[in-house]
């Protein structure tokens, strides 16, 4: 048995319990920050919000199903937001499946839940720093993803 083979059985089960768990996080910290009304959706809004004060800016989701995957427009400006966020240290995820996203933020509000969800930003609600332990293990989840130079790490949401 080979290095790479011995690794490969290791890693498997440990990056899928650690991919459910960011899942998980990622779905605390999304209902959290919208009860909060630190939630920004929408990548026009998303765009101004990191133009007026990106240091106000914790966390960035960026959302899109396979037919998203061929809007060249929306790419662009993915591709401009994950250079943003890296340059300004915002953790940014990547997730596959914009109707799950929309169950989640969109729980109870016809707007948020018909509006643009490719892109969410989550902000500090006040000067003082926003401690949530769901924000702290997605935090820990891109660090350790950035250390295998994963710099935009995709989660898959839970059920």
């Amino acid at each position: 048995m080979t290095l790479e083979e011995i690794r490969g059985q290791d890693t498997v089960p440990e990056s899928t319990a650690r991919m459910q768990g960011a899942g998980k996080a990622l779905h605390e910290l999304l209902l959290s920050a919208q009860r909060q009304g630190c939630l920004t959706a929408g990548v026009y809004e998303s765009a101004k919000v990191l133009n007026v004060d990106p240091d106000n800016v914790t966390f960035c989701v960026l959302a899109a199903d396979e037919e998203d995957e061929g809007d060249i427009a929306l790419q662009i400006h993915f591709t401009l937001i994950q250079a943003f966020c890296c340059e300004n240290d915002i953790d940014i995820v990547r997730v596959g499946d914009v109707q799950r996203l929309a169950a989640i933020v969109g729980a109870g509000d016809e707007e948020a839940a018909s509006g643009d969800l490719h892109c969410i930003l989550i902000s500090n609600p006040n000067e003082d720093a926003w401690k949530d332990p769901a924000l702290e293990k997605l935090s820990l989840f891109c660090e350790e993803s950035r250390r295998v130079n994963d710099w935009v790490p995709s989660i898959t949401l839970p059920e």
